[in-house]
Formats: C-alpha cells, sequence, structure tokens
C-alpha cells in the first residue's frame, strides 16, 4: 500500500527554517498536487519524502514504513524531474531499464517491463533512439517510463512540465492524468501552476512560507478558501478583492464600499454592522446588466468562448469573466450585478474566511 503520511515534518537550513512542521496524510492511490509560490517549501516536502533531502525534525512514513533514514533507493519511489535526467549516451530503451539493470533483474524481465511502458506512453517506435533525437514531449515519456518500469509505491513528479511550451503543457497534462487513471499508484504532484492542479489532481495541497494553508479537493478549494492567500491563489483571473464595511438592511445583508456603492452579501452569524472586512468577487460570478452599481468600461479582451473585461469602481479595479460574446467598448457605462451566494466575506486584519 503506498500511503505516504507526513507528522511535523520540519526542514531548516541553519537558522533558515524552510517548512514548520508539515502534517500531511496522503492515502494510497491518491493523486496529490503541492502548489504554491515559489519559495513556499513544496520542491524540498518533495525532495524530503524522496530521501534527497534529510528531515531536520518529524516524521515521515511509506507504506507504513519510517523512512526517515533509509536512503532513496531504499523507499520504493520513483521521481520525474524537471530536467528529464537522461543518460543521453543511452538509448530510450537504455534509459527506462537502467534501474533494473542496477537491480541485476534478467534481460527477459528488463525486457518485459521496457515493452509495457514503451506500449502505454507510446514510446514503441523510439526505443532505439537516443536523448537528442526526441522533442521535449517525448523526453518527458521517457522519464515517466523510466519510472514505470521500476513499479513504485509512489510516483514523485517536480514540475515536470514547466520546460515544455504551453499546447504540450496541456496534451502532457492529460497523458500524465490518463497514466495515473491506468496504474492507480499513489502520485505526488509539485507544480507553481494552478491550473495543472485543479485539472489533474484528486486533491491539492496549497503551501505558503512553508506551511500547510489548505488541503482538499480542487472544488472545495475553490469554492471554499479558508483565507485570502487560498482564494487569490486559486483561480484564474485570480480573484477579485475590495475593502467595505458590514451592513445589514431589511433586505438583508450588504457591504459598502468606500465609493459609498453596497454589494449584497449573505453575512455571517454573529456579524456586526460596521466591521471591516475584504470583500472577495470571482470574475466568473460578476455579470453586467441593468441593476447593481454602476461601473465603467477600462479594457475588453475578448477570447473567442469568453470574453474579459476590467471595470471601475470609483477607485478600484474590478475583471469580470463574462461567458458570452458582448459589445461593450472602453469607457462605456453599464451596471455590475452580484450574486450575495457567491460574495466572500475575509477578516480585514487576519485574512480568514469568516
Amino acid at each position: 500500500m503506498g500511503a505516504v503520511t507526513l507528522t511535523g515534518a520540519c526542514k531548516s537550513y541553519g537558522a533558515v527554517e524552510v517548512l514548520k512542521g508539515i502534517d500531511l496524510e496522503i492515502a494510497d492511490g491518491e493523486f496529490v498536487a503541492l502548489v504554491g509560490a515559489s519559495g513556499c517549501g513544496k520542491s524540498t516536502l518533495l525532495r524530503m519524502i524522496a530521501g534527497l533531502e534529510t528531515v531536520t525534525a518529524g516524521d515521515i512514513h511509506i507504506a507504513g514504513k519510517r523512512v526517515n533514514d533509509l536512503p532513496a533507493k531504499e523507499r520504493d519511489i520513483a521521481m520525474v524531474f524537471q530536467n528529464y535526467a537522461l543518460y543521453p549516451h543511452m538509448t530510450v530503451a537504455e534509459n527506462m531499464a537502467f534501474s533494473l539493470r542496477l537491480k541485476r533483474a534478467s534481460k527477459e524481465e528488463q525486457r518485459a517491463a521496457v515493452e509495457r511502458a514503451a506500449q502505454i506512453l507510446d514510446l514503441e517506435a523510439l526505443l532505439d533512439r537516443k536523448p537528442k533525437e526526441l522533442s521535449g514531449g517525448q523526453r518527458q515519456r521517457v522519464a515517466m517510463g523510466r519510472a514505470i518500469v521500476r513499479d513504485p509505491q509512489v510516483f514523485l513528479f517536480d514540475e515536470p512540465l514547466s520546460n515544455l511550451d504551453a499546447k504540450l503543457r496541456v496534451h502532457m497534462r492529460s497523458e500524465i492524468k490518463e497514466l495515473h487513471q491506468r496504474l492507480g499508484t499513489t502520485t505526488i504532484y509539485v507544480t507553481h501552476d494552478q491550473i495543472e492542479a485543479m485539472t489533474m489532481a484528486s486533491r491539492i495541497v496549497i503551501m505558503n512560507g512553508g506551511i500547510v494553508e489548505q488541503a482538499g479537493t480542487p472544488f472545495e478549494v475553490y469554492d471554499s478558501p479558508v483565507n485570502m492567500f487560498v482564494a487569490g491563489f486559486i483561480g484564474s483571473p485570480a480573484m477579485n478583492f475590495l475593502e467595505g464595511v458590514l451592513e445589514r438592511s431589511e433586505t438583508g445583508g450588504c457591504v459598502r464600499l468606500p465609493s459609498g456603492e453596497r454589494i449584497p452579501a449573505v453575512l455571517p452569524e454573529g456579524a456586526v454592522p460596521g466591521r471591516k472586512v475584504k470583500v472577495g468577487l470571482r470574475p466568473e460570478h460578476l455579470t453586467l446588466g441593468d441593476e447593481g452599481p454602476e461601473v465603467r468600461i477600462l479594457v475588453v479582451e475578448p477570447t473567442g468562448s469568453e470574453t474579459q473585461v476590467t471595470v471601475g469602481v470609483g477607485h478600484e479595479k474590478l475583471t469580470c469573466l463574462l461567458r458570452e460574446r458582448v459589445a461593450l467598448e472602453a469607457n462605456q457605462r453599464a451596471r455590475l450585478s452580484f450574486d450575495p451566494a457567491h460574495v466572500h466575506l475575509f477578516d480585514s486584519e487576519t485574512g480568514n474566511h469568516l
């Protein structure tokens, strides 16, 4: 069973604390993405699981076995790196079989494992080529094939698509997800791209400054962010944030903006009128119609299936993502509509969701 458990996992380099007590349970067969900005500790955490970094404090268990002191080769994991890490003098088949050669597997076992992986990844026609004769996407598939032949308990991916162009990244996302669905091997995937995480993983772990801000399914972290960091990190275009003050009226709750405009909102239980808050509005939950505060159209960006519109509300700017094509021009006036159920409220000091 390829479950991975981290308990109070810490990592320090001298006085610099990179990871600050990570508690995380990854179930057997789960696909978990670690996301966060550069320097948040996600790659360090992955390398600790792999055995490429030592653990300063805490414990790491793989398949129920404590692995803190085990070398990487004894942890029954396979890692796919950002730069592919292929041996340039070896053919595709030799690269894929290398780990089995080190284990002194028979030639028959090596051949069978390589053929199976090549069939899964559509590499059968490339087995006699050298890495320099392959495209970026083909090299990445070879790196994945080298991991597959080991038949590990856990796959570890460290930003494997960052060197590929945009179109190929989208294609490889589907390939990796399909590979996981076929093999069912526990997979931990590091990326700074939240779209990759949302589309591929069954659960997302959002990291920031060496801690886990939130862990949950893509819909959980998107619909119910625990704080402003998660809300602003997950979603593209990013969530809009405005300052405001809570108010109550006979028709319900609202948030009054500094400009005097009011946004209808579902106020949390015990909300005190006059409390300062941050209002979070996802671009796709904003619509332009005949009701609501008046706004000025600043920028219109048609993308074909959607139209991204930047509007001015007082001294603030908001991004709207409209699912239909609209005939709008800069400096045109319109009214902005809000669905109170999709208005997020955050504490103005702590940033926590109310």
